[in-house]
């Protein structure tokens, strides 16, 4: 759902990097798992606030600069269950991961195993059927549908793409 960018103050708070759309997304859990470089650890969220550089959190534990400096560049999530159901006309990137992905006439790519953020647009991880990765860019030109209850996502995505 984001990442730690740095330090902000001396008294261990830290700025955000939220990858929803909401920069306030993350304030409405009261805990955090963050990918340490121990791995993941769930946290507890004291305190959020929106600057007008971005979101910044105070996370239990953290009391320092020095610890605050340590959690740069960690992945934040949040459990599923408290996600919650997406609203209408969105959904959670942790939903589609395993679904199999099909080009338009129906012959299978490969299944979901990721998403990166690349700047302004997510990628779509593809583990290719035929044993190659894809990066597909998860925007309409690329996606045409999901189908949850289908279990499918599918794409228009030509072989020289892949050149």
């Amino acid at each position: 759902m984001g990442r730690i960018a740095g330090s902000f103050g001396v008294k261990g708070w830290v700025k955000v990097k939220p990858f929803s759309e909401k920069e306030d997304a993350l304030a409405g859990h009261d805990t955090w798992v963050v990918r340490t470089r121990d791995g993941w650890r769930e946290m507890d969220l004291e305190d959020f606030e929106v600057h007008a550089k971005g979101p910044v959190a105070k996370l239990a534990g953290s009391d320092a600069r020095e610890v605050s400096d340590a959690l740069r560049g960690a992945d934040v999530a949040v459990a599923r269950e408290a996600l919650g159901e997406a609203e209408e006309g969105s959904l959670y990137q942790v939903d589609l991961i395993g679904l199999d992905v099909v080009e338009e006439d129906g012959s299978l790519l490969g299944r979901v195993d990721g998403f990166f953020d690349a700047g302004e647009t997510s990628v779509m991880v593809v583990a290719g059927a035929d044993g190659r990765e894809r990066l597909v860019p998860f925007v309409a030109d690329f996606v045409k549908s999901v189908d949850r209850e289908a279990k499918r996502v599918t794409v228009d995505w030509k072989a020289e793409y892949d050149a």
